[in-house]
């Protein structure tokens, strides 16, 4: 019998604290080893398993707050001036009026479209009227396509104005103001909250332009410099759909206005300079940049002096922007098409492109290299020879470069 407290003391230690497993042993004149070295396994054990795993668990609970700090990012939405009074009345369908009642009707449901309503702080609000109000711009969009002759003298101001007053507001502040690059595949753009309303009003704007009834010369009286500048801002929007749709409206604009079309070209310049030399963040300059494509290809030759200053002055500083990647493929577009016009325009060119050559981006430098073999394919033999010399020089440089890209 007296064995068997002895039997049960080194269960009862390894259920109770360490401190009573030491007061336990100094019990015993000669303690096991074999049992000291047990007691010590079980506090090694305690000591290393379960807390570390109960925080990990509750670090990882942490992650959906980031992920609402982005969904309200993606929630900012443009500075508008919410009308006040936004009880739409539903009014009778068009196609249902009587021919000569059409055209106040088409025009009642113009101003109907100027309400605009809050789409941010309470997004759940008026969700009647503004269904009223989708349901009249649909009307509107289909009406404008099928319809003939409807596009008279009165509804061009309110057409226009209506498009500028849903349009033409303060973009939010850019959701990345450092001007980090954006990454198509991995960032997730900021989008429009009022987009439900926005992307109808463009459709009909730009079935309102490519309808066979409009006429430039009444329009141009509402379509002007200062339209176009406001136009313009926009492109700056981080919704990718707004930039297409405004791509789009402008070379519409350009094609059908010929005396803006130098002032268009002018002022993209001057968005061109600013992000070059001043803010290097600007969200639309893929856009513009494929705008621009298309001119180029229609310019007449031989170039004009102020198109030869547009390439060096603009075109090529723009390889010298950190986000070149954003845009590079209009840019190299660009560039080559220039070429192809005036192959005079390569030396300067290509020493252009040396001259802002990466010296430690070899990402950026692989975009240098494949615009180089785009301009080599339309490269003259005349004009090859005169750069020849440094173009080998900086490809021996590129060769000996530790990157296996390049």
């Amino acid at each position: 019998m007296p064995n068997k407290p002895k039997k049960e003391k080194p269960l009862a230690s390894t259920k109770t604290s360490p401190n009573n497993a030491i007061n336990q042993s100094h019990g015993k004149e000669n303690p096991d080893p074999v049992e000291e070295a047990n007691k010590n396994n079980a506090k090694a054990n305690t000591a290393t398993q379960p807390p570390p795993a109960t925080q990990v668990a509750k670090i990882k609970y942490t992650v959906p707050i980031p992920a609402l700090i982005k969904k309200d990012k993606k929630q900012h939405s443009s500075r508008y001036n919410i009308s006040k009074n936004r009880e739409l009345q539903k009014l009778p369908l068009l196609k249902d009026a009587r021919p000569e009642e059409r055209e106040d009707l088409f025009i009642q449901k113009i101003r109907q479209c100027c309400v605009l309503f809050d789409f941010v702080s309470d997004p759940l609000s008026d969700l009647k009227w503004k269904e009223v109000k989708r349901s009249a711009l649909n009307e509107l969009v289909e009406y404008v396509t099928t319809q003939r002759g409807i596009v008279t003298e009165a509804i061009y101001p309110e057409g226009i104005t209506m498009f500028a007053v849903n349009l033409f507001r303060t973009l939010p502040p850019p959701s990345n103001p450092n001007g980090a690059e954006f990454d198509p595949e991995e960032d997730e753009p900021t989008l429009e909250a009022a987009w439900p309303h926005l992307q109808i009003v463009y459709e009909f704007f730009l079935r309102f332009l490519e309808s066979p009834d409009f006429q430039p010369n009444i329009a141009k009286r509402y379509i002007d410099q200062k339209f176009v500048l406001q136009l313009l801002d926009l492109f700056d929007s981080e919704d990718p759909r707004e930039r297409d749709f405004l791509k789009t409206v402008l070379h519409r604009i350009y094609g059908k206005f010929l005396g803006l079309r130098a002032y268009i070209r002018k002022q993209i310049n001057n968005i061109f300079y600013r992000y070059i030399y001043e803010t290097q963040h600007h969200n639309g300059v893929a856009e513009l940049l494929e705008i621009l494509g298309s001119i180029i290809n229609g310019f007449a030759l031989p170039l004009k002096e102020e198109h030869k200053v547009f390439l060096l002055k603009v075109l090529l500083p723009l390889h010298k922007v950190k986000s070149l990647s954003v845009y590079h493929p209009q840019l190299a577009y660009c560039v080559v098409q220039f070429l192809e016009k005036d192959p005079s325009l390569t030396e300067p060119t290509i020493m252009g492109l040396l001259k802002f050559w990466p010296k430690v981006h070899s990402p950026k430098e692989v975009m240098f290299l494949n615009e180089l073999e785009e301009i080599l394919d339309v490269i003259e033999p005349a004009e090859f020879s005169k750069v020849m010399v440094p173009l080998f020089r900086q490809l021996a440089k590129c060769v000996s470069s530790p990157h296996f890209q390049v």
